[in-house]
C-alpha cells in the first residue's frame, strides 16, 4: 500500500465515526447512556485513527488538487474552508468534553457537548464530501 491510499482510509474513518457520532445522539436522546458512552468511545478511536492516516498522508504526500471548475470549484472551497476551521476549532473541543464526561461533570459536559457533537459531525461530513468531489467527481487531470 502507497501513502495516496491513505486518501481513501481517511474518508473511512471520518464516515465511520459520524456512524459512531450519530448512534451516541440517538442513544443519550434514547436514556441509554451506556451506549452512548460506547459510541462515543467508538467515535473517538475512529477519529483518532483518521488522525494518525490524514497526518502520514500529508507529510508524504502535500495537498490534493481540485479539477473542478466554474460554480462547482467555488462551492468545493467553501466546504473546504468551513470544513478546515471546524476541524481546528473541534480538536480543543473533543478532549474538553471528553475529560468533562470522564469527570462525570455532566451538566458541563452537556453543555459543551451541544457545541462539540454537531461541529464533529460537520466535519466527519463535510471531510467525506470533499474526498468525493476531490478524488472521484472532480480529479485533477495535471
Amino acid at each position: 500500500m502507497d501513502v495516496q491510499s491513505l486518501v481513501h482510509f481517511n474518508a473511512l474513518f471520518n464516515a465511520i465515526s459520524v456512524v459512531f457520532l450519530s448512534l451516541g445522539f440517538y442513544f443519550i436522546k434514547s436514556g441509554d447512556w451506556r451506549k452512548h458512552r460506547a459510541m462515543m468511545i467508538s467515535a473517538l478511536v475512529a477519529s483518532g485513527f483518521f488522525l494518525i492516516s490524514y497526518v502520514i498522508y500529508k507529510l508524504n504526500s502535500g495537498f490534493a488538487q481540485f479539477g473542478g471548475e466554474g460554480v462547482i470549484r467555488t462551492v468545493y472551497f467553501t466546504i473546504l474552508v468551513v470544513h478546515v476551521i471546524g476541524a481546528i476549532v473541534i480538536v480543543p473541543l473533543v478532549p474538553i468534553t471528553v475529560l468533562r464526561a470522564w469527570r462525570e461533570k455532566f451538566d458541563r459536559h452537556k453543555k459543551i457537548a451541544r457545541i462539540t457533537w454537531p461541529l464533529w459531525m460537520y466535519v466527519g461530513i463535510s471531510g467525506v464530501v470533499v474526498y468525493v468531489m476531490a478524488v472521484y467527481l472532480y480529479p485533477y487531470q495535471g
